[in-house]
């Protein structure tokens, strides 16, 4: 592991990608441009030279970085927030960062006890670090995982700046979506919860033996309902700068959701360059490469309602009700459109 004395100021391409709480290091890693665009996610399965990273001081690390402006898109998973960041990658009005991993450690850091203070200061300085832009004017869209959806009020609350979109697919085609992971998908969603629960992120009425007792369907339900609940307080508690939408709704028009979207995060755009970005990045599989379009989507959504439709029929009535008695909205407030 490499150990460089502070620089003035560290060029963009170094992404601030760990954060050691042991030594209040952060962990930069050259990443440039274009292979953030291609990498799906911004973890160390997908990214160079994870294992010799520039370790910098906290404190020295805020030398001479610019200002920036940083929005955000907060997701409840497989509803397209990847590909809607990569309609974000617009050199000298935005850049897009998905899922960079500075900001699960600071939740693996929460989960581990972290002092809270503190954890509050490490996320304030780290979105500095985030918020640098390759070139002066651009405005930055992170997309975190939806690990990271128990820090998005602080995360609102130090960038008094941000626009925020909330994304989210219908419960049942979530469901979907995890049903055709099969087992993986399965696991992932009683991983998720385990973690939404030990951070006290789940306030529907359950016991911790109720949730024992649940299918895996009804674990992502109840993933998917905590998430939606803070969606709302979220876009109750700044209607000002917080918008909320489903899939169906941006793909079926993503000309309109991306005027709303730009106009939100004080993106500047037009309806030429919102187009090249539409037949660009809204006809690729934002993770694979491949063709996709909302016909693509339906059509893998049918595969998987073939095989489990009767389980999520049911799954999506237990968590109408579910919703209903923790007063939990189906339709989440203040619509991007």
């Amino acid at each position: 592991m490499a150990s460089i004395p502070p620089r003035p100021a560290l060029p963009p391409e170094w992404l601030a990608h760990r954060y050691d709480p042991g030594h209040d290091a952060v962990h930069f890693i050259k990443v440039p441009r274009q292979i953030r665009r291609e990498t799906p996610f911004l973890t160390d399965r997908n990214l160079p030279d994870v294992s010799d990273p520039l370790v910098v001081r906290r404190q020295d690390a805020l030398v001479s970085v610019p200002p920036g402006r940083l929005n955000f898109i907060f997701h409840s998973a497989y509803c397209g927030s990847t590909l809607l960041a990569n309609a974000y990658d617009r050199p000298g009005a935005a850049f897009a960062l998905k899922e960079p991993t500075l900001l699960n450690d600071l939740v693996g850091w929460r989960l581990r006890g972290g002092e809270p203070q503190k954890i509050g200061e490490v996320l304030v300085d780290g979105l500095k670090l985030l918020a640098r832009p390759f070139q002066i004017g651009e405005s930055g869209v992170i997309k975190p995982s939806n690990l990271v959806n128990g820090l998005a009020r602080a995360m609102l609350t130090v960038r008094p700046e941000a626009g925020a979109l909330l994304l989210y697919a219908p419960l049942e085609q979530f469901l979907r979506s995890i049903a055709a992971k099969g087992l993986w998908g399965r696991l992932w969603v009683r991983e998720l919860l385990a973690k939404y629960l030990q951070e006290g992120f789940v306030d529907l009425g359950f016991t911790s033996q109720d949730y024992f007792m649940q299918s895996d369907l009804q674990v992502a339900a109840i993933g998917w309902l905590a998430q939606h609940q803070l969606f709302a307080a979220l876009a109750n508690a700044w209607p000002d700068r917080v918008r909320t939408i489903d899939t169906p709704r941006l793909l079926v028009d993503p000309a309109a959701s991306l005027e709303a979207l730009d106009a939100l995060f004080g993106v500047e755009g037009d309806p030429a360059s919102r187009d090249a970005v539409i037949g660009s990045v809204f006809s690729r599989h934002s993770k694979t490469g491949t063709d996709f379009n909302a016909t693509t989507r339906a059509s893998d959504q049918r595969d998987a309602s073939e095989s489990h439709g009767d389980e999520i029929e049911k799954v999506t009535i237990w968590a109408e009700t579910v919703a209903n008695h923790a007063g939990i909205p189906w339709d989440l407030p203040q619509p991007l459109l």
